[in-house]
């Protein structure tokens, strides 16, 4: 199938941007190379990098108050496949979609077909066990009261059946990874045993490790809080690392930048879970009170730079863990292709920034007892403008320049709109 976004739409907005572009990154090799910095080594690291996008996201999220419909929504997995392909074509640093089941469940030939079609692939599977699912005869019980921690057996078996349906049609599609979150909890002291439940919860995850193909790995994604606000089984990494540790070597944690404890320090987090050779992936996205699903370095793009950091300077011991990157976003008042595009960007300029950060004049500072100075070696990298950087490693990808003005300008979402038809808006459960 031809691309979501004609070729020319890009050609003729990166024409009108190709001067400017070409100057601004040519200074900005000048200013790095006085810094020992080769601007052409730094754009190939940064064009290497990518992230995935969540099958979920292109579509409008939501409170618990109400959800506002966008226009052009996507009805399915293969129109939702189409705007990835969008954020792809523009972006070039989302090649890869993460599917959530029962969600995005469809023949995975069909599935394969059109992503090669849009030059996408998958990367990993997400199971849900976090609400009910009437209509799909596989999973009749509820889960109101838990999932895989469940007092009742029968619904145990359910969820691990549910997750090893999840590995098998990711298998069939080419995903290597699934990513486990579960709701489960209380809302009560007293409502549920603690530790039982937690025992629980370890058994049914060796049932769907046990169901794992030799080349997988298993992601535990663990959350503070919500939606049981009392206790949560999985609620911090801690409880996330006892059990990537107890299931074995193909199971590892999931960081969700929204889901710790207010003022936590994730990026000491990141680096204790790499030291342990257990950080799996992340779940990126930005947060002010709780998990607010924001876009990525929309509220604190300090933390986020701090983040990768970290993960550069980890090196090696990174590498042989080849963390798994996903956006995890909620859109209620933004284009979700439009924040979607954005978010991989901000992703990358973190990474970007965090190349440039002065090791040996950063550890110098830190052996030295010298907090200020090596507190500036990181505000130096950070204050440092990469945009050409990004925007040079798009243009040589075949993206947009500028790739939220050429998607404005290619009349997508009004050709969506008037093709889907509107989804009317719903309320919360909270009056």
């Amino acid at each position: 199938m031809p691309s979501p976004i004609d070729p020319s739409v890009i050609e003729t907005s990166n024409a009108a941007r190709a001067r400017d572009h070409a100057a601004d990154f040519a200074s900005l090799g000048e200013r790095l190379a006085r810094r020992g910095l080769d601007i052409e080594a730094l754009t190939a690291k940064v064009s290497a990098f990518t992230v995935a996008v969540p099958s979920w996201g292109v579509g409008t999220g939501g409170t618990r108050f109400a959800r506002f419909p966008g226009r052009g929504e996507p009805r399915g997995i293969f129109e939702k496949l189409d705007d990835c392909g969008v954020i792809q074509a523009l972006g070039r640093a989302t090649p890869a979609v993460s599917l959530h089941i029962p969600w995005d469940k469809a023949d995975p030939a069909e599935l394969k077909d059109r992503a090669a079609a849009l030059g996408l692939s998958f990367d990993a599977m997400n199971s849900n066990t976090f609400q009910d699912h009437p209509s799909d005869p596989r999973q009749p019980l509820s889960y109101k009261y838990g999932s895989l921690s469940h007092a009742d057996p029968a619904v145990r078996a359910q969820a691990v059946e549910h997750n090893l349906e999840t590995i098998a049609i990711g298998e069939a599609i080419g995903s290597k990874a699934i990513t486990v979150w579960i709701a489960d909890g209380s809302n009560f002291a007293g409502q549920s045993d603690l530790s039982r439940a937690f025992e629980r919860y370890l058994d049914s995850m060796k049932a769907i490790y046990a169901g794992l193909p030799a080349d997988w790995r298993i992601f535990s994604e663990h959350k503070m809080y919500e939606p049981a606000f009392y206790s949560t089984v999985v609620s911090d990494w801690g409880t996330s690392y006892m059990t990537a540790q107890e299931l074995g070597p193909k199971a590892f944690c999931l960081v969700d930048l929204g889901h710790h404890a207010p003022n936590v320090n994730i990026e000491q987090i990141v680096a204790r879970l790499i030291r342990a050779s257990k950080l799996g992936g992340f779940h990126f996205n930005d947060s002010k009170y709780g998990d607010d699903d924001l876009d990525a370095g929309s509220i604190d793009p300090f933390r986020l730079f701090l983040v990768f950091n970290e993960l550069v300077g980890a090196g090696d011991a990174l590498e042989r863990l080849y963390p798994a990157h996903m956006i995890d976003q909620s859109h209620n008042v933004t284009d979700p292709i439009e924040s979607l595009i954005r978010s991989a960007d901000e992703i990358r300029r973190a990474y970007a920034q965090a190349l440039l950060v002065d090791r040996i004049a950063l550890s110098g500072h830190q052996d030295g007892n010298d907090p200020l100075m090596a507190s500036e070696v990181l505000k130096s990298a950070f204050r440092t403008d990469v945009g050409p950087i990004l925007a040079e490693a798009r243009l040589r990808a075949g993206g947009a320049l500028d790739p939220i003005a050429a998607y404005r300008a290619s009349g997508y979402r009004e050709a969506a709109a008037a093709e889907r038809p509107a989804v009317p808006g719903s309320g919360g459960g909270i009056v």
